[in-house]
């Protein structure tokens, strides 16, 4: 009998899960989240999404915009934007390696997920499990079968 995901997730662990799940989406929005995402995407800086907005442009946005896009995902009424695409030349010629790049609201929203989704989930992933993790290079993966 093959287990589901939600079950392997969930079994074995301290996190109450009825906590989480009802309460998972005002954990993402709590203002010292946002706040700690924002400063994670203007630290990251990069270029601009479809919009055109680059990083700087993020906190009057923001400031103009916060109320609103807040109750638009409490709602589940919102829509991330299209990503810009773009193509990187690769080393080798003629092959290009394709992006594509969120505007900086949606990279916000994105690293406010991630910072709250990933200390519930990443230790609930199998041991033997060959996967990406932040700042863990393969070699040292391996390893640690």
């Amino acid at each position: 009998m093959e287990v589901s995901v939600y079950q392997r997730i969930t079994e074995n662990n301290d996190i109450i899960t009825d906590f989480w799940t009802d309460n998972l989406l005002e954990l993402i929005l709590r203002k010292d989240n946002l706040n700690k995402a924002y400063k994670k995407v203007k630290s990251n800086k990069g270029k601009g999404g479809i919009d055109g907005m680059q990083v700087g442009g993020l906190l009057p946005c923001l400031k103009e915009n916060q109320s609103e896009m807040i109750q638009q995902i409490r709602k589940g009424k919102y829509k991330p934007n299209p990503v810009r695409r773009v193509e990187i030349p690769k080393e080798e010629k003629g092959r290009v390696r394709k992006l594509g790049i969120p505007t900086v609201v949606d990279r916000l929203i994105q690293q406010a997920v991630t910072q709250e989704l990933t200390p519930l989930f990443e230790p609930q992933f199998f041991r033997e499990q060959l996967r990406v993790q932040t700042g863990k290079e393969p070699a040292r993966r391996i390893k640690s079968l």
